[in-house]
Protein backbone atom coordinates (compact mmCIF):
# COMPACT_ATOMS: atom_id res chain seq x y z
CA UNK A 1 0.00 0.00 0.00
CA UNK A 2 1.34 3.71 -0.84
CA UNK A 3 0.25 6.91 1.28
CA UNK A 4 -0.95 8.85 -1.69
CA UNK A 5 -4.22 10.32 -0.62
CA UNK A 6 -7.66 9.73 -2.81
CA UNK A 7 -7.71 12.12 -4.70
CA UNK A 8 -10.29 13.42 -7.48
CA UNK A 9 -9.83 15.44 -10.55
CA UNK A 10 -12.78 17.56 -11.89
CA UNK A 11 -12.14 18.70 -15.67
CA UNK A 12 -14.23 21.75 -16.89
CA UNK A 13 -13.82 24.31 -19.83
CA UNK A 14 -14.18 27.42 -18.01
CA UNK A 15 -13.62 29.30 -14.39
CA UNK A 16 -17.44 28.93 -12.38
CA UNK A 17 -18.19 25.67 -14.31
CA UNK A 18 -16.43 24.10 -11.54
CA UNK A 19 -19.07 25.54 -9.42
CA UNK A 20 -22.00 24.95 -10.80
CA UNK A 21 -21.73 21.17 -12.01
CA UNK A 22 -19.41 19.76 -9.06
CA UNK A 23 -18.87 22.25 -6.60
CA UNK A 24 -20.79 19.87 -3.85
CA UNK A 25 -18.82 16.52 -4.35
CA UNK A 26 -15.48 19.29 -4.49
CA UNK A 27 -16.56 20.50 -1.16
CA UNK A 28 -17.64 16.78 0.39
CA UNK A 29 -14.90 15.27 -0.53
CA UNK A 30 -12.50 17.79 0.35
CA UNK A 31 -14.25 17.90 4.16
CA UNK A 32 -13.60 14.14 4.21
CA UNK A 33 -9.59 14.21 3.41
CA UNK A 34 -9.43 13.85 -0.27
CA UNK A 35 -7.05 15.46 -2.47
CA UNK A 36 -9.19 17.32 -4.92
CA UNK A 37 -8.03 18.61 -8.42
CA UNK A 38 -9.61 20.78 -10.58
CA UNK A 39 -8.52 21.41 -14.05
CA UNK A 40 -10.07 24.62 -16.05
CA UNK A 41 -9.29 24.70 -19.84
CA UNK A 42 -9.94 27.69 -21.31
CA UNK A 43 -9.20 31.14 -19.75
CA UNK A 44 -12.96 32.42 -19.62
CA UNK A 45 -11.88 34.71 -22.42
CA UNK A 46 -15.26 34.94 -23.88
CA UNK A 47 -17.07 35.59 -20.43
CA UNK A 48 -18.96 39.61 -19.69
CA UNK A 49 -16.41 41.87 -19.06
CA UNK A 50 -16.62 45.08 -16.69
CA UNK A 51 -20.65 46.17 -16.19
CA UNK A 52 -21.98 43.61 -18.19
CA UNK A 53 -19.83 44.14 -21.71
CA UNK A 54 -20.62 41.21 -23.81
CA UNK A 55 -17.90 39.62 -25.85
CA UNK A 56 -18.00 41.34 -29.39
CA UNK A 57 -19.07 44.61 -28.10
CA UNK A 58 -16.84 47.78 -27.96
CA UNK A 59 -14.84 47.87 -24.73
CA UNK A 60 -14.91 44.64 -24.74
CA UNK A 61 -11.17 42.85 -23.85
CA UNK A 62 -10.18 39.36 -23.67
CA UNK A 63 -7.18 39.10 -21.96
CA UNK A 64 -8.28 41.66 -19.35
CA UNK A 65 -11.46 39.39 -18.39
CA UNK A 66 -9.27 36.80 -18.49
CA UNK A 67 -7.24 37.93 -15.85
CA UNK A 68 -10.19 38.93 -13.94
CA UNK A 69 -11.05 35.47 -14.35
CA UNK A 70 -8.60 33.46 -13.23
CA UNK A 71 -9.07 35.49 -10.35
CA UNK A 72 -12.55 34.68 -9.78
CA UNK A 73 -11.37 31.34 -9.92
CA UNK A 74 -8.73 31.15 -7.51
CA UNK A 75 -11.03 32.52 -4.95
CA UNK A 76 -13.62 29.85 -6.20
CA UNK A 77 -11.38 27.54 -5.23
CA UNK A 78 -10.96 28.29 -1.84
CA UNK A 79 -14.15 28.48 -0.76
CA UNK A 80 -14.74 24.76 -2.05
CA UNK A 81 -11.22 24.11 -0.62
CA UNK A 82 -9.89 22.52 -3.65
CA UNK A 83 -6.61 21.15 -3.19
CA UNK A 84 -4.74 22.47 -6.70
CA UNK A 85 -5.86 23.72 -9.71
CA UNK A 86 -4.24 23.64 -13.04
CA UNK A 87 -5.15 25.73 -16.11
CA UNK A 88 -4.37 24.45 -19.51
CA UNK A 89 -5.60 28.49 -20.60
CA UNK A 90 -6.81 27.70 -24.19
CA UNK A 91 -8.48 30.92 -25.34
CA UNK A 92 -12.20 30.29 -24.81
CA UNK A 93 -14.15 29.39 -27.96
CA UNK A 94 -17.80 30.81 -27.30
CA UNK A 95 -20.37 29.75 -27.81
CA UNK A 96 -21.92 27.49 -30.63
CA UNK A 97 -21.58 29.25 -33.88
CA UNK A 98 -19.81 32.28 -32.45
CA UNK A 99 -16.79 33.68 -34.75
CA UNK A 100 -14.38 32.68 -31.43
CA UNK A 101 -15.09 28.76 -32.34
CA UNK A 102 -12.68 29.16 -35.15
CA UNK A 103 -10.20 31.34 -33.95
CA UNK A 104 -6.40 30.34 -33.66
CA UNK A 105 -5.61 28.81 -30.40
CA UNK A 106 -8.84 28.55 -29.82
CA UNK A 107 -9.80 25.10 -27.21
CA UNK A 108 -12.44 24.57 -29.94
CA UNK A 109 -9.75 24.58 -32.42
CA UNK A 110 -6.84 22.78 -30.77
CA UNK A 111 -6.19 19.04 -32.05
CA UNK A 112 -7.49 17.09 -29.32
CA UNK A 113 -4.22 15.20 -29.58
CA UNK A 114 -2.25 18.09 -28.36
CA UNK A 115 -4.53 18.34 -25.66
CA UNK A 116 -4.89 15.22 -24.62
CA UNK A 117 -1.33 14.70 -24.55
CA UNK A 118 -1.32 17.90 -21.77
CA UNK A 119 -3.94 16.78 -19.60
CA UNK A 120 -2.05 12.92 -19.61
CA UNK A 121 0.67 14.56 -18.10
CA UNK A 122 -1.57 15.91 -15.23
CA UNK A 123 -3.48 12.58 -15.35
CA UNK A 124 0.37 10.98 -14.46
CA UNK A 125 1.12 13.29 -11.79
CA UNK A 126 -1.61 13.24 -9.77
CA UNK A 127 -3.17 9.57 -10.17
CA UNK A 128 -6.58 10.66 -9.26
CA UNK A 129 -8.67 7.50 -8.08
CA UNK A 130 -12.04 9.19 -9.70
CA UNK A 131 -12.12 11.27 -12.70
CA UNK A 132 -15.65 13.74 -13.93
CA UNK A 133 -16.04 15.45 -16.52
CA UNK A 134 -18.72 16.26 -19.08
CA UNK A 135 -20.14 13.83 -21.33
CA UNK A 136 -19.89 13.93 -25.21
CA UNK A 137 -22.46 17.07 -25.97
CA UNK A 138 -20.60 18.69 -23.23
CA UNK A 139 -24.12 17.87 -21.26
CA UNK A 140 -25.79 21.24 -23.62
CA UNK A 141 -23.85 21.41 -26.66
CA UNK A 142 -21.02 24.19 -25.50
CA UNK A 143 -18.53 23.07 -27.69
CA UNK A 144 -15.30 23.64 -24.57
CA UNK A 145 -17.49 21.54 -23.05
CA UNK A 146 -17.74 19.18 -25.45
CA UNK A 147 -13.54 19.66 -26.62
CA UNK A 148 -12.94 18.86 -22.65
CA UNK A 149 -14.86 15.35 -22.63
CA UNK A 150 -12.54 14.38 -25.73
CA UNK A 151 -9.26 15.21 -24.59
CA UNK A 152 -10.36 13.69 -21.02
CA UNK A 153 -11.34 10.41 -22.01
CA UNK A 154 -7.84 10.29 -24.96
CA UNK A 155 -5.58 11.48 -22.15
CA UNK A 156 -7.03 8.41 -20.25
CA UNK A 157 -6.03 6.30 -23.15
CA UNK A 158 -2.92 7.40 -23.34
CA UNK A 159 -2.07 6.07 -19.63
CA UNK A 160 -2.15 3.11 -17.77
CA UNK A 161 -4.37 4.50 -14.55
CA UNK A 162 -7.83 2.78 -14.33
CA UNK A 163 -9.80 5.76 -12.26
CA UNK A 164 -13.16 5.71 -11.65
CA UNK A 165 -14.65 8.00 -14.75
CA UNK A 166 -18.01 9.77 -14.00
CA UNK A 167 -19.60 12.53 -16.53
CA UNK A 168 -21.84 15.24 -15.16
CA UNK A 169 -25.45 14.84 -15.85
CA UNK A 170 -29.22 16.07 -14.48
CA UNK A 171 -32.28 14.00 -13.92
CA UNK A 172 -34.93 14.98 -16.24
CA UNK A 173 -37.23 15.43 -12.92
CA UNK A 174 -34.67 18.14 -11.86
CA UNK A 175 -34.75 19.73 -14.93
CA UNK A 176 -38.50 19.86 -14.54
CA UNK A 177 -38.09 21.95 -11.59
CA UNK A 178 -35.80 24.04 -12.57
CA UNK A 179 -37.81 25.06 -15.19
CA UNK A 180 -40.68 26.26 -12.90
CA UNK A 181 -37.84 28.02 -10.61
CA UNK A 182 -37.19 29.72 -13.96
CA UNK A 183 -40.03 31.22 -14.24
CA UNK A 184 -40.76 32.00 -10.89
CA UNK A 185 -37.85 33.90 -11.18
CA UNK A 186 -37.85 35.34 -14.70
CA UNK A 187 -38.09 38.56 -16.03
CA UNK A 188 -41.63 40.70 -15.31
CA UNK A 189 -43.45 36.86 -15.36
CA UNK A 190 -42.54 36.48 -18.36
CA UNK A 191 -43.43 33.20 -20.15
CA UNK A 192 -40.16 31.19 -21.61
CA UNK A 193 -39.87 30.89 -25.44
CA UNK A 194 -41.29 27.40 -26.04
CA UNK A 195 -38.66 26.16 -28.13
CA UNK A 196 -36.29 27.04 -25.10
CA UNK A 197 -38.16 24.98 -23.10
CA UNK A 198 -38.35 22.11 -25.20
CA UNK A 199 -34.70 22.32 -25.20
CA UNK A 200 -34.04 22.99 -21.76
CA UNK A 201 -36.66 19.72 -21.07
CA UNK A 202 -34.02 17.57 -23.53
CA UNK A 203 -31.08 18.21 -21.24
CA UNK A 204 -30.22 15.72 -18.71
CA UNK A 205 -31.39 12.09 -18.85
CA UNK A 206 -33.84 9.91 -17.33
CA UNK A 207 -33.94 9.31 -14.04
CA UNK A 208 -33.50 5.36 -14.25
CA UNK A 209 -30.51 6.06 -16.35
CA UNK A 210 -27.90 7.90 -14.07
CA UNK A 211 -25.71 5.73 -11.89
CA UNK A 212 -25.02 7.79 -9.31
CA UNK A 213 -26.64 10.56 -6.76
CA UNK A 214 -24.12 11.96 -4.49
CA UNK A 215 -25.89 14.13 -1.52
CA UNK A 216 -24.23 17.44 -1.18
CA UNK A 217 -26.81 19.57 1.05
CA UNK A 218 -24.52 19.62 3.45
CA UNK A 219 -22.23 22.03 1.65
CA UNK A 220 -24.87 23.94 -0.32
CA UNK A 221 -23.58 27.19 1.48
CA UNK A 222 -20.15 26.10 -0.21
CA UNK A 223 -21.75 25.39 -3.83
CA UNK A 224 -23.25 29.07 -3.47
CA UNK A 225 -20.71 30.68 -2.38
CA UNK A 226 -18.09 29.56 -4.97
CA UNK A 227 -20.64 30.80 -8.06
CA UNK A 228 -20.74 34.04 -6.21
CA UNK A 229 -17.46 34.18 -6.29
CA UNK A 230 -17.49 34.28 -10.19
CA UNK A 231 -18.93 37.91 -9.73
CA UNK A 232 -18.53 39.21 -13.12
CA UNK A 233 -20.46 36.19 -14.56
CA UNK A 234 -23.34 37.34 -12.22
CA UNK A 235 -25.47 38.34 -15.04
CA UNK A 236 -25.17 35.09 -17.06
CA UNK A 237 -25.67 32.72 -13.33
CA UNK A 238 -28.97 32.08 -13.02
CA UNK A 239 -28.92 30.75 -9.80
CA UNK A 240 -27.71 33.30 -7.70
CA UNK A 241 -30.74 34.73 -8.21
CA UNK A 242 -32.58 32.42 -6.41
CA UNK A 243 -30.60 32.96 -2.87
CA UNK A 244 -28.95 30.14 -0.64
CA UNK A 245 -32.11 28.33 0.73
CA UNK A 246 -33.35 28.06 -2.58
CA UNK A 247 -30.37 27.07 -4.60
CA UNK A 248 -29.43 24.31 -1.73
CA UNK A 249 -32.92 22.57 -2.31
CA UNK A 250 -32.86 22.70 -5.91
CA UNK A 251 -28.95 21.85 -6.56
CA UNK A 252 -28.32 19.42 -3.13
CA UNK A 253 -27.62 16.14 -4.81
CA UNK A 254 -25.46 15.99 -7.59
CA UNK A 255 -25.74 13.30 -10.23
CA UNK A 256 -23.41 11.50 -12.46
CA UNK A 257 -23.49 8.47 -15.04
CA UNK A 258 -20.35 6.29 -14.59
CA UNK A 259 -18.75 5.44 -17.65
CA UNK A 260 -15.33 3.13 -16.91
CA UNK A 261 -15.33 1.22 -13.03
CA UNK A 262 -12.74 -1.36 -12.41
CA UNK A 263 -14.35 -1.77 -8.51
CA UNK A 264 -17.30 -3.55 -9.15
CA UNK A 265 -19.35 -1.15 -6.79
CA UNK A 266 -22.96 -1.80 -7.37
CA UNK A 267 -25.36 0.94 -9.08
CA UNK A 268 -26.95 2.91 -8.23
CA UNK A 269 -24.27 4.73 -5.78
CA UNK A 270 -24.11 6.82 -3.63
CA UNK A 271 -20.48 7.67 -3.28
CA UNK A 272 -17.82 8.51 -6.40
CA UNK A 273 -15.58 6.27 -4.23
CA UNK A 274 -17.74 3.17 -4.06
CA UNK A 275 -15.71 0.37 -4.12
CA UNK A 276 -12.15 2.84 -3.56
CA UNK A 277 -12.30 3.02 0.73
Amino acid sequence: MNNRPLTLMAIHAHPDDEATGTGGVLARYAAEGVRTVLVTCTDGGCGDGPEGVKPGDPGHDPAAVASMRRRELEASCEVLKISHLEMLDYADSGMMGWPTNDAPGSFWQTPVEEGAARLAELLRHYQPDVVVTYDENGFYGHPDHIQANRITMAALGMTALTPKVYWTTAPRSMMQRFGEVMREFGADGQEPDPAEAAALAEIGLPDEEITTWVDTTAFGGQKFDALAAHASQGENIFFLKMGQERFTELMGVETFVRVRDTTGAAVPENDLFAGLR
